[in-house]
């Protein structure tokens, strides 16, 4: 569940999250420095969606390449599935 979550869900969370959180940092400064501006201020609705997606992607795809490229066992080992044995069940494994 964890792999699960940092390879898939994060990076595409972690580039809207950062944007929310710009924006809102953004608007909280403008209030308390008290600056008024002419210019409409620009709302969620006009946001960067489709760069925060696509940052998203490129951000799991790199993940899932680097997992696939550290992890792993030594090439030329033998696949032993999971089976049941005396009452347990022994996990599969590459030896």
């Amino acid at each position: 569940m964890t792999r699960m979550l940092l390879t898939y869900v994060l990076p595409l969370v972690l580039p809207t999250a950062a944007y929310l959180v710009w924006v809102w940092w953004a608007r909280r400064r403008k209030k308390a420095q008290g600056i008024e501006s002419g210019e409409r201020e620009a709302g969620l609705k006009e946001g960067p969606w489709f760069w925060l997606i696509l940052a998203g992607f490129v951000l799991m795809v790199a993940g899932l390449a680097y997992w696939g490229l550290t992890g792993g066992s030594e090439p030329g080992g033998v696949y032993y599935s999971p089976r049941y044995e005396d009452g347990k069940v022994i996990p599969g494994g590459v030896r």
